[in-house]
């Protein structure tokens, strides 16, 4: 997957909802008093972990060694419950988690602001300017506030319902619980009703009643300020302001046209890194902007990215997305729900891939591409770059990290919604339709060589060696010295392997025109024994499975007759090698043999002439002398009508003959691809132009 600026956080993603700033400035009013900084308050209730007295458990067992965990103690004694671990990972997730309840306000549209603050001492501050946590009683612990329930007790919030958030990354009522039990301080500020309340935690108890701070004017929202707690975390365990950083600003582009005001002490900021130590990050174009960010530079399929929002029926939800198809690198498929990232994916992501899938197959029925039938769901999706954001009411996720969707029916909303879309996209754009097909359909086909290689592959192993029955093979088993020769037919095959080297040469006939690999489909390429046999008794695989160093021969030479059949052949025979096997022609492996048309003699003197223009040099200069006789041409029908000494003289013994290597040289490269794709592909209009272009060249024809 592609290194990007908002996935690979741990965190990240808000689309479509009222408009939201999050920020990250310092403020002059520190929450946390010198002496708070330095420890924890002595009031705070450590979680003893003491050693067994002996390492076999005791024989008694009766209703006193039945523990019952309260309050926030199990989060302390099983962390990975709750945040996956006590890693950096898990470290990150605590941030992760503050960070998501600030945006679920922005979501219901009662936040714009949110601000993040990285300290020296790796203290975390999330401030936003939403409604702020209720502080008054709660009419179920009528002792306690809804600040101190909400910090202190799990499953205790206000997400259980759709009353006071229609949508919501957090749902389990547990988050910053969470984070409060596992900081060894933290300190909440709340600026509700035009007052300020603070109250103060160490390893999530209490040190202290919530505390009115007095009246306060333009200010309003919660700011929650923590500390990691190294008996969890360990003391070497730190926040990284560039994951934190991208965390932030991953959220900026899943809610457009948030601002995120980030601030560090730069002295957090390692050699190297670009984190800036203040950044403002305004994103309005949403998931768009960040598509475009994310391929900037790349050659792409598409002149545009199909980027759009829509909501689902009804009060479902809601659904952002942008897909981008470059021709080269990494690609990488990212998605989110509630702005909480799912890196295992889930129902949405099935659904976008339904819905790619679905669309493509109705454009290329609507084209009369027969093709587009096979493609699937991982060839829609799988050359692409995308990114998917859905807001959905109580969303069901895999486990308290959520990394996965499993909410049934998203999937069909996602499909329905985006095929829709996608319909129209394809359909107001026909060149950039047929270039994301073209793009599917080669991944299909790339898809049906690879299973067919594995196949060879496992036929390979179980039989030891599986070659050609019709393969004439060496006696040399080492590849240096050897070399095989592509034949046309079985009669210049029967030829070639009585004009043969037995020790270095091997003989496999191929039977007329093989299969042009440039226009066929993988289906057909699978299916046609002559390129099947050819790659069998090269060794080296094709494709992506290709694998030059495991070639056989270290000659590979086409001989074919030396007219224009044999000439159309050879060029079939070439583009099987450029298209699947292009390092065999890098590593200098491809020969051309050159096999005489016509034979010369005078008397006792022989000659053999390749073509019409060299046998007429051949007459000019070779048989001046008068009087020894008519000159006696004959042309040979093919290699198999010529006599095996002959042959041998001719075209393969390696002191008499002339080979012709295949070279591509490396700034050629492209316009090599293109003139083959042009000649040989699937497009006749472009071998019409061509022969347009340059008939007007053509001295000689030969049909």
């Amino acid at each position: 997957m592609v290194n990007d600026p908002f996935i690979n956080t741990g965190y990240p993603l808000p689309a479509l909802g009222a408009p939201l700033i999050l920020r990250a400035m310092a403020q002059p009013d520190d929450l946390f008093s010198a002496a708070e900084r330095t420890a924890p308050a002595e009031r705070a209730v450590t979680v003893a972990r003491a050693a067994p007295a002996s390492s076999r458990p005791s024989e008694d067992y009766s209703a006193k060694d039945i523990e019952v965990l309260e309050g926030l103690e199990p989060v302390r004694r099983r962390p990975a419950m709750y945040i996956g671990g006590s890693d950096e990972a898990a470290l990150h997730h605590l941030f992760a988690e503050a960070l998501d309840n600030a945006m679920d306000e922005a979501v219901a549209g009662h936040a714009s602001r949110i601000e993040v603050e990285l300290a020296t001492d790796g203290t975390v501050t999330v401030r936003d300017n939403g409604r702020g946590i209720p502080v008054d009683r709660h009419p179920k612990f009528k002792d306690r506030s809804a600040l101190e329930v909400i910090l202190t007790t799990l499953h205790a919030g206000g997400k259980f319902s759709d009353k006071v958030y229609h949508t919501a990354g957090g749902l389990h009522g547990v988050g910053i619980s969470v984070v409060n039990a596992l900081s060894d301080r933290l300190a909440v500020e709340v600026a509700r009703d035009r007052r300020l309340w603070r109250q103060t935690y160490a390893r999530g108890r209490p040190t202290g009643a919530i505390e009115d701070r007095g009246p306060v004017n333009n200010r309003r929202g919660t700011t929650v300020a923590f500390h990691p707690d190294p008996e969890i975390f360990g003391d070497g365990t730190r926040f990284r302001a560039r994951r934190l950083h991208r965390m932030a600003r991953a959220k900026a582009y899943l809610f457009r046209g948030v601002e995120i005001r980030w601030s560090c002490d730069p002295a957090l900021i390692t050699a190297g890194d670009d984190t800036p130590a203040r950044a403002t990050l305004h994103f309005p174009g949403g998931l768009a902007d960040y598509m475009t960010s994310a391929i900037a530079g790349r050659a792409c399929a598409t002149p545009l990215p199909f980027a759009g929002r829509a909501r689902f029926p009804g009060e479902a939800g809601a659904i952002e997305w942008a897909v981008a198809w470059p021709l080269s690198g990494e690609t990488f498929l990212n998605s989110y729900c509630n702005t909480v990232p799912t890196p295992l994916g889930g129902t949405h992501e099935a659904g976008l891939r339904a819905a790619l899938t679905r669309a493509l197959k109705g454009f290329g029925d609507l084209i009369g591409n027969k093709r587009a039938k096979d493609i699937s769901g991982d060839d829609a999706i799988g050359g692409a770059c995308a990114v998917i954001s859905v807001f959905l009411r109580d969303p069901q996720f895999q486990g308290q990290t959520k990394e996965k969707l499993v909410t049934p029916g998203a999937n069909r909303l996602v499909e329905a919604t985006m095929k829709d879309h996608f319909d129209h996209w394809l359909s107001a754009d026909r060149a950039a339709a047929e270039a994301v097909l073209a793009l599917a359909i080669e991944r299909a086909d790339e898809r049906r060589r690879r299973r067919r290689d594995s196949e060879v592959a496992r036929q390979s192993a179980t039989r030891r060696l599986r070659l050609p029955g019709k393969l004439a093979d060496c006696v040399r088993a080492d590849a240096k010295g050897t070399e095989i020769f592509l034949v046309e037919g079985d009669s210049a095959g029967g030829s070639a392997k009585q004009a043969r080297d037995r020790d270095t040469q091997a003989i496999l006939p191929l039977r007329g025109k093989i299969l042009n690999v440039a226009s066929a489909s993988a289906e057909k390429l699978r299916a046609n024994q002559e390129l099947t046999d050819l790659t069998l008794a090269l060794g080296c695989g094709t494709g992506a499975r290709h694998d030059v160093s495991k070639l056989r021969y270290e000659r590979v030479i086409i001989m074919t007759d030396a007219d224009v059949d044999g000439a159309h052949i050879a060029a079939l025979l070439m583009t099987f090698f450029q298209r699947e096997m292009p390092k065999l022609i890098d590593a200098g492996h491809l020969y051309l043999a050159a096999p005489p048309l016509y034979r010369l003699s005078q008397g006792g003197k022989t000659v053999y002439a390749r073509d019409d223009a060299h046998r007429d040099a051949l007459l000019a200069k070779e048989f001046k002398a008068k009087g020894k006789g008519k000159v006696e041409i004959s042309r040979f029908k093919g290699l198999g009508e010529m006599p095996a000494r002959q042959l041998k003289t001719t075209t393969m013994d390696p002191a008499t003959r002339t080979l012709l290597r295949v070279e591509i040289a490396p700034e050629a490269r492209a316009d090599t691809a293109a003139r083959v794709e042009d000649l040989m592909g699937r497009r006749p209009e472009r071998r019409f132009a061509f022969i347009q272009e340059n008939a007007k060249f053509v001295v000689d024809l030969d049909v």
